[in-house]
């Protein structure tokens, strides 16, 4: 784990035990609703499952989810949303890091990441395309947000070169969506990744 970790875990804790979560909607961003529009339900992993939205909506829509958080905060609460929304038999939650998930099994049809990753760097963050790649199928989707960094004095966001170099060779990014991310008063450079994982053949 990065030297990043403690502080980042602290910060999130705290965050879920005062109850500020600026992100927490009902529904998940409408890239991700718009995936139990287009693609058949199958198995979709959630890492940085936060409260449990993406878990629980497309739970609704025939999917079987797993969410992986490293908050336990996090997880009692979306454990307490997935029992009020009566998907409690198609989703599973743990409390864990997404560099390390020895608990789950492969495979995948969706991995989606709603600004998690984007705060790794390092041995972190090589651990996490591992795990990635052993969950996600051939031929699978990984859907991943994050805030970009675009010059070096920046604290927030991950250079979209790293995301493309983590990836390269056996994943093809099929689309990105490029934006903005405002909260309050701040404004981060922003981007979707469609990302396919490629085939064995390929």
């Amino acid at each position: 784990m990065s030297d990043l970790t403690p502080s980042r875990f602290e910060s999130l804790q705290r965050r879920y035990r005062e109850g500020d979560l600026p992100w927490d909607r009902e529904l998940p961003p409408p890239e991700v609703v718009a995936i139990a529009e287009h693609i058949p339900p199958g198995r979709i992993l959630d890492l940085g499952c936060g409260s449990g939205r993406a878990c629980i909506y497309l739970a609704k829509h025939g999917w079987r989810a797993d969410g992986v958080d490293f908050v336990p905060e996090a997880v009692a609460l979306a454990e307490g949303r997935v029992r009020e929304a009566g998907v409690a038999e198609q989703v599973r939650l743990h409390q864990g890091s997404v560099s390390a998930m020895p608990f789950l099994e492969p495979f995948y049809d969706l991995v989606i990441d709603v600004g998690c990753m984007h705060a790794f760097q390092g041995e972190e963050l090589r651990a996490y395309a591992s795990e990635l790649r052993r969950l996600l199928r051939p031929g699978g989707l990984y859907l991943l947000f994050a805030h970009l960094r675009t010059h070096p004095d920046e604290a927030l966001g991950i250079p979209e070169a790293t995301i493309r170099d983590l990836f390269a060779g056996d994943f093809q990014f099929e689309h990105v969506e490029h934006g903005e991310t405002v909260v309050s008063d701040k404004r981060w450079d922003s981007a979707w990744f469609y990302i396919r994982r490629l085939s064995v053949e390929c």
